[in-house]
Parts: C-alpha cells; structure tokens; sequence
C-alpha cells in the first residue's frame, strides 16, 4: 500500500483502473450481452457490498464516490471490450 501511496495517483483513478481490469474479463471470454451485463451487475454489487464492509473498519471510509468509480471503471473495462466482439443475444 505504500508504494501505490507514493506512485501520487488519486484513489479515484485506481478504484475505476481495478473495475474496469475486472469488467474487462469476462468480456475476453463470453459472447452473450446479457452474461456480460450479469457480470457488471455482479461488479457493482461486490464493490457496494466491499464499500459497505468499510463501516465496520476503524481505519476506512465508507465513501460513496468510490462506488461511483467502481461504476465508472466497470463501464470503461466492458466499453474497450466490447467493440472487438461480435455480440448476440
């Protein structure tokens, strides 16, 4: 954690980067939409539910902005994906 600390990126940046690496696996494998939309639904809930568990921590921050970048990162790791599949149904 230190060394991201004194790489100067803003968390924000590095919250979207992580979701969208992970948004953008399952899109290498699945041809469907609809599995693909399943998996960034997925996504969101697992960051909402990780943002939440913060609560119970002494040393995090709930921050509703990092949900919004989990979102933001999900939306950009499926947008570079999914333009290089041919997508069904």
């Amino acid at each position: 954690m230190r060394e991201l600390a004194q790489l100067h990126i803003n968390d924000k940046i590095q919250h979207s980067a992580a979701y969208a690496a992970l948004a953008f696996l399952p899109a290498l494998q699945e041809k469907k939409f609809r599995r693909l939309m399943y998996a960034a639904l997925g996504l969101v809930i697992l960051g909402v539910l990780l943002e939440s568990g913060q609560l119970l921590s002494v040393d995090r921050f709930f921050e509703i902005d990092d949900m919004i970048a989990h979102a933001a990162g999900i939306c950009i790791g499926m947008a570079f994906e999914l333009p290089m599949r041919g997508l069904t149904n």
